[in-house]
């Protein structure tokens, strides 16, 4: 590992938790060039919502790389671009009776979200934006803006404006808008009308941290009723993490804007989308772009990834395990009650908070040497965080489970 070290920047972090070379990857295991073998609970920090290599996935990037159809494309009309449109409208929005337009902004998570923020301000004409306690929206300075980690913000070098947070549910005690409907009624309160507020349903860096359907729903109904836009960050917990396609369906809100990435490609290749209410779509041709915004071979394996959402199958079976797993954490914590502070997440985005600083760290460590990746979550980085694939099978969550509990029980001794 000598040449890491010594040539790539020490901004790099999840080598430092798994001292390991990785060389392959199938469904819920990772491999090191040594040959040993590990289960994956972390999943590409949810990039990987249907395993590593999924077969149905991987023959057709094969096949189309194979034919010398085309790769980069910028926006230009292709047939790969046209066959995964049709096929999310046809699997993803017409069954949700969701009328978005697709834009493609470029490559990341931070690109779809830095598209919503400007898009918000151009069709408002306002600057301000409302994030909420603990968020985690990228690392580009837009979307850094919006999120809470004072660590992951200071790294910016320059002041972070124009942005103002709120309590997430359950931040404060009593009732969750009054802090936020005072000002926004308030005209001495000195908060701007805001373009818009930006949410995760659960945040997934911030700890695990849930938004009920009925905060939810409050949050819709009191952007709506002051003229901002409700944007959900959905590029973690959606692609089917919490359940349905869309972390906001328990909710039964159509937020005004939608950022998806991660596991939109299916197979861990770059892709994201923002969707946008048709009303939305004021951008002048150029006005926001970038060269990779046409990764034709993520367009090949999304729409192959759409195969898993044709019927219920997929949603009903992330929240039964969902619900082995939140059993077991359930064990795990009443084995050590003075510990642990609480369960956090929803179905395949679990996690368990631990009271002492460092514990969770501990956990994962003592997980990694027993063969299972995990990381940790939260402002304090106190909570173990588990996001298995999708794919994952009950008899491989049972075997990971069984691993968590054995290193919780060494670090807790």
């Amino acid at each position: 590992m000598d040449i890491f070290e010594s040539l790539e920047s020490e901004v790099r972090t999840y080598c430092r938790a798994w001292p390991t070379v990785f060389s392959k990857a199938t469904g819920s295991h990772v491999y090191d060039e040594e040959g040993r073998a590990f289960l994956d609970f972390f999943a590409g920090a949810g990039t990987l919502n249907y395993g590593h290599n999924h077969p149905r996935l991987k023959e057709q990037l094969l096949l189309y790389l194979a034919d010398d159809n085309i790769v980069h494309s910028l926006d230009m009309y292709t047939v790969a671009k046209r066959h995964f449109l049709e096929a999310f409208q046809e699997v993803i929005l017409e069954p949700r009776q969701l009328g978005y337009k697709v834009q493609f902004p470029g490559p990341a998570g931070a690109s779809a979200v830095e598209a919503a923020l400007k898009l918000a301000r151009k069709y408002t004409g306002r600057e301000m934006i409302v994030s909420f306690t603990n968020a985690f929206h990228g690392m580009s300075l837009g979307a850094l803006a919006v999120s809470g980690n004072s660590m992951k913000r200071s790294g910016a070098g320059i002041p972070l404006s124009h942005t103002v947070p709120m309590p997430f549910d359950h931040y404060l005690d009593g009732q969750s808008f009054q802090l936020f409907e005072r000002l926004l009624d308030d005209r001495g309160s000195g908060l701007d009308t805001p373009a818009a507020v930006i949410v995760e349903t659960v945040q997934g860096e911030g700890g695990l941290n849930t938004a009920s359907p009925e905060w939810l729903r409050g949050l819709a109904d009191l952007a709506a009723g002051h003229g901002m836009l409700l944007i959900v960050d959905d590029v973690q917990m959606g692609c089917g993490r919490t359940g349905p396609f869309f972390s906001f369906e328990c909710a039964g809100i159509v937020p005004d804007i939608v950022c998806l990435s991660k596991s939109l490609s299916g197979y861990g290749l770059p892709f994201a989308v923002t969707l946008l209410k048709p009303e939305l779509d004021v951008w002048e041709p150029g006005e926001h772009n970038a060269t990779f915004r046409g990764p034709n071979p993520a367009f090949v394996t999304a729409t192959a990834a759409l195969d898993f959402w044709t019927g219920e199958g997929m949603e009903k079976q992330t929240i039964a395990k969902g619900e082995q797993i939140q059993v077991a954490l359930g064990k795990i914590a009443g084995g050590h009650s003075e510990a642990v502070t609480g369960l956090r997440g929803r179905a395949l985005a679990q996690g368990i908070a631990f009271a002492e600083p460092g514990a969770a760290s501990a956990v994962c460590t003592a997980a990694f040497e027993r063969g299972l990746l995990m990381e940790t979550s939260g402002p304090e980085d106190e909570v173990v965080k588990l996001m298995p694939p999708l794919t994952t099978t009950t008899e491989e969550l049972s075997e990971g489970l069984d691993i968590l509990r054995d290193s919780v029980d060494t670090v807790l001794v």
